[in-house]
């Protein structure tokens, strides 16, 4: 069963040939697994990023995307990276809105800078390049897909990034409000990200035996990787979920074993 081919309509619904995407953050961790999982499904792609990769091109399966160079926390780099991506790929089908983060800050001693600057990476910059985004799908017969790559730090305390969960936190709101303003023409989403080990995982959480005891906190027994997401990118931007706008979902394995229950068993 697992070597039989597709149906017809399902490979078609997956296959991505002539699509434009554009990821930013797109160079590494989750945007790289994004990067490889559109270019493998055929789609031309464009990653916006701060920092040139490695290469001047991004490689998936045996196919390149283009980089820009753009910083997405300033408004006018944010629309100069979709108007570049659009002249690179002729359209611009899906964007996926990954570029985020922050440093650990304690609420008590964060700066205001520092606390304007992670809101501004993780909310303002996402609705710059949303804005850009939405005014060329609108244009076209078939619109287009605004994808928000969130944080479980959205929908549950984030101690010591309080900004990063704050502005995730606003990032959920937003979707479900571009969602409403840009349809029928766009559908935005947003994919809710649990913990995720993009190859550092054991560095922040203590070594190896850290990060074992932080996947037993996971129902389903392991942290996330980047190709979960990537995976929920690619379905969320096909046909199978034409119907499907404002939503976010949320990928965490189940969630956290809850507090009480452990302190009941110990």
């Amino acid at each position: 069963m697992a070597d039989q081919a597709l149906p017809p309509d399902l490979a078609r619904a997956l296959d991505f040939t002539g699509r434009g995407v554009l990821v930013t953050g797109g160079t590494r961790g989750v945007g790289a697994s994004v990067t490889a999982a559109f270019l493998a499904a055929g789609a031309d792609v464009v990653v916006g990023a701060r920092h040139e990769p490695a290469e001047e091109e991004t490689e998936g399966a045996a196919r390149r995307a283009h980089f820009v160079a753009a910083d997405v926390r300033e408004p006018d780099q944010a629309r100069g990276l979709v108007a570049e991506a659009v002249h690179r790929l002729g359209r611009l089908d899906v964007l996926v809105n990954n570029a985020g983060g922050s440093p650990y800050a304690p609420s008590a001693e964060a700066s205001p800078r520092l606390f304007a600057g992670v809101v501004t990476l993780n909310l303002l910059a996402p609705f710059y390049c949303a804005q850009a985004a939405n005014a060329v799908m609108q244009e076209q017969d078939d619109g287009g897909l605004i994808l928000n790559i969130g944080s479980v730090s959205g929908v549950r305390p984030s101690p010591g990034t309080a900004a990063y969960g704050a502005a995730k936190a606003g990032l959920i709101n937003l979707t479900a409000t571009l969602a409403v303003e840009w349809a029928p023409k766009v559908r935005v989403n947003c994919i809710t990200a649990g913990l995720m080990d993009t190859g550092s995982g054991p560095e922040h959480y203590g070594g190896i035996e850290g990060m074992a005891r932080v996947a037993a906190t996971v129902p389903l027994g392991r942290v996330g990787v980047p190709a979960d997401v990537a995976g929920l990118c690619l379905l969320l931007s096909s046909t199978l979920a034409a119907y499907v706008s404002g939503a976010n979902l949320v990928a965490h394995g189940g969630g956290e074993w809850p507090a009480f229950l452990r302190a009941a068993q110990s």
